[in-house]
């Protein structure tokens, strides 16, 4: 990679904090851990973007919070040889903050959009040219005297990363040639991130520790390195040198993280709809209020696991706790418990 386009990778000067995050991302496919068949068609279309010299296509990334999305882009970028611009799709509320961005791109750049299904429609509109033509189309002035200009941009590469497939409008998610989904991580392979993320901060860990918080991590390498970094706090502050199986145990129950992964909020979520509605069906809009917490929290991060555990059903009449999140939680099978259609669409209910 140039010096230039290094130079370009990020902006701001960076925390410590995001230097040791920074340090943990992996830098390069080959050390990205999971997602084998994203990462393999990404080898594909980056070693033909770089041999025919041209950017690469617009890419989608797709799926739960905490999987690499970012690191994925961040790797496209390196991979590229190209500079890396981050932004955020709340951030972007005028046509004037996007133009600003695109008019700064070097040729071949990857612009990284997180969440981008919160882009304002006024802003999506602007991109679509970008997107397919290079070009950027203003409007100057104001009244009768009010003028359309069109600015040449480089060619350049849009990733876009979304919890919420469903939340893109249409003529948004076509114009991205590379749509990858990114699924839940099995545990060997959260073993091995646990494993590399725990030599990087010289923590000393045999591989039964590293497998008990790997099958806890609820499949997401994020929560994966946050356990592991309370678990080393728990280490240093019994005096410990080694984390095994006995002490992530131990550790991960004080932080009130069971054998399945289910944490405080799992549980509370489970527990109030068996508590106050017999385990179901009830709306997620009248959870969200018994729980005071916001409708999107709950459905992108406390459902997708238990909907990936087969502790909660979708039906159109709202949420409904199954058979088997019954049993783990101790709690009594609702008598409604019966075969209800399930929801494709996760707004319906």
């Amino acid at each position: 990679m140039s010096d230039t386009a290094e130079n370009r990778i990020l902006d701001a000067e960076p925390s410590e904090e995001d230097l040791t995050q920074q340090a943990l991302r992996p830098l390069s496919l080959d050390d990205f851990t999971g997602q084998p068949e994203a990462c393999e068609n990404l080898r594909v279309f980056v070693k033909a973007a770089r041999g025919r010299k041209d950017a690469l296509d617009h890419v989608l990334l797709y799926g739960p919070p905490g999987l690499g999305k970012t690191t994925l882009a961040q790797i496209i970028a390196k991979e590229m040889g190209v500079g890396f611009r981050p932004t955020s799709g709340p951030i972007l509320t005028k046509a004037g903050d996007l133009a600003a961005v695109l008019t700064n791109l070097q040729p071949n750049d990857v612009l990284f959009i997180d969440e981008v299904h919160r882009l304002n429609p006024a802003v999506e509109e602007i991109l679509y040219p970008a997107m397919e033509d290079y070009k950027l189309d203003l409007m100057i002035g104001e009244g009768p005297a009010a003028r359309t200009v069109r600015i040449d941009l480089p060619p350049f590469t849009l990733v876009g990363a979304t919890t919420r497939l469903g939340l893109i409008a249409g003529p948004l998610r076509d114009r991205f040639g590379i749509p990858l989904r990114l699924r839940f991580y099995e545990t060997p392979e959260l073993q091995r991130v646990i494993e590399r993320a725990a030599s990087l901060l010289g923590i000393a860990i045999n591989k039964e520790g590293g497998l008990e918080i790997a099958r806890r991590s609820r499949g997401t390498p994020r929560i994966a390195i946050r356990l592991l970094r309370r678990v080393r706090d728990f280490a240093n502050a019994g005096g410990k040198n080694l984390i095994d199986k006995k002490l992530a145990d131990s550790s991960l129950l004080k932080l009130e993280v069971d054998a399945l992964g289910l944490d405080s909020a799992d549980r509370r979520y489970l527990r109030y709809i068996a508590d106050h509605y017999q385990g179901g069906p009830v709306g997620v809009e009248t959870i969200a209020a018994g729980l005071s917490e916001q409708r999107d929290a709950i459905e992108e991060t406390i459902e997708p696991f238990l909907l990936q555990l087969g502790f909660i059903q979708r039906t159109p009449r709202g949420r409904l706790l199954t058979a088997g999140c019954c049993k783990h939680m101790g709690l009594a099978l609702p008598v409604q418990m019966s075969a209800l259609p399930l929801l494709e669409d996760e707004n319906d209910a």
